[in-house]
């Protein structure tokens, strides 16, 4: 049994729900064969399925969102790095309770970069998700070098709302190493930068941003994308509607205009770097999964990548989770035989909040009965 699952957020790592479930397993039949292989869609969590998956985990000192320095992690292996901006930029390094919609900076995003070209990354896949931010990337690119300064010639302030007093931008003094190097922009969304379905308005109320900062926000990326076709040519105005523009905050923006990125659905990039194809080939059975089975694990996110993948080769598929929304005629269309909710061996909702863990090695118990012992 494989099992490549991702985090049950707020409650357990990839990491821990790999190993309660394989502790259940063996409760059933302490014989199983397991292999774990926690997985990562390119959010938060992606640096330590990373180092699950074999790489050395490295920290650094960067800038938090807010501007105050934090230790961030990213994972390395030969020369290919994994690095998470949720690390640097993401709302994980918010207080409680603490919003800076219009101010937040990506700065520290960019500092992690720069901190796995001197490490020696030939290839970087940049997991963007999780964030605080809605700069456009304009704080990652200030710190790999570029300028963007207001009609006085000063540097504008952090965050997406300065963003409106932004006259020109100099990209030349970005870090040069950009252009010799594989920077594989991994995210589980592909929303344009501005408009309906841009990074404001969908992402942006849940880093606390009203209704009036979403329509800041918006008006001041639209206005960061023409400074910039101002200053690159056409290609800025590309970018912004191009899929996954807005991801982050519209860091997938910043990274595909001026950093050389190529967009790659996330969980398909971090399948291909965990070396999921051949665990998949020793697998009689995969179990995959996430906090909660809805639509949007549909579209992108980890198990749905999982699924697919062992589809194509054949391997039956089930499911783990926290809470269930999906009819079984979705869950087969997306190649998932069955899926196993806490509730299924706890219905108090609150409990299997409280006790994931241990309701998760009892669920894992309970498919090792069916499975395993028929």
């Amino acid at each position: 049994m494989l099992i490549a699952a991702d985090k049950f957020k707020g409650s357990l790592t990839a990491v821990q729900v790999a190993e309660r479930v394989t502790a259940g397993l063996r409760k059933a039949d302490p014989d199983v064969s397991v292999e774990a292989l926690p997985v990562a869609d390119g959010g938060d969590g992606t640096v330590a399925a990373a180092v699950a998956g074999g790489f050395e985990r490295r920290e650094v000192t960067v800038t938090g969102p807010l501007g105050a320095q934090v230790t961030a992690a990213y994972a390395l292996r030969g020369d290919t790095a994994v690095v998470e901006m949720a690390e640097a930029s993401g709302l994980q390094l918010l207080p409680d309770g603490v919003f800076a919609a219009l101010t937040a900076t990506t700065y520290g995003s960019g500092e992690l970069l720069r901190a796995a070209l001197d490490a020696g990354a030939r290839t970087i896949v940049f997991g963007v998700g999780g964030s605080a931010t809605t700069d456009g990337g304009a704080g990652m690119l200030a710190a790999l070098g570029a300028k963007f300064l207001d009609e006085d010639g000063e540097p504008v302030a952090p965050g997406g709302g300065p963003l409106r007093e932004l006259a020109s931008a100099d990209l030349s003094g970005i870090d040069p190493r950009f252009a010799e190097v594989d920077l594989v922009l991994a995210s589980d969304v592909d929303n344009p930068l501005t408009g309906p379905k841009g990074a404001p308005a969908v992402y942006g109320p849940q880093k606390g941003a009203s209704p009036e900062d979403v329509q800041t926000l918006d008006a001041a990326l639209a206005h960061f994308a023409v400074v910039l076709e101002k200053a690159v040519g056409p290609k800025a105005a590309e970018h912004a509607k191009a899929p996954g523009a807005g991801a982050a905050g519209g860091i997938g923006y910043g990274a595909l205009v001026a950093l050389g990125a190529r967009f790659r659905p996330g969980i398909d990039v971090m399948l291909d770097v965990l070396g999921f194809a051949p665990a998949l080939a020793r697998a009689d059975l995969v179990i995959t999964g996430e906090g909660s089975l809805d639509e949007q694990t549909l579209h992108g996110k980890a198990p749905a990548g999982v699924a697919a993948a062992a589809r194509a080769a054949g391997v039956e598929v089930i499911a783990v989770c926290g809470r269930l929304q999906l009819s079984e005629q979705a869950l087969t269309d997306a190649g998932i035989a069955r899926a196993y909710p806490l509730t299924s061996v706890e219905p108090d909702v609150a409990k299997c909040i409280a006790e994931a863990g241990p309701i998760l090695e009892r669920v894992g118990e309970r498919i090792g009965q069916e499975l395993l012992l028929g």
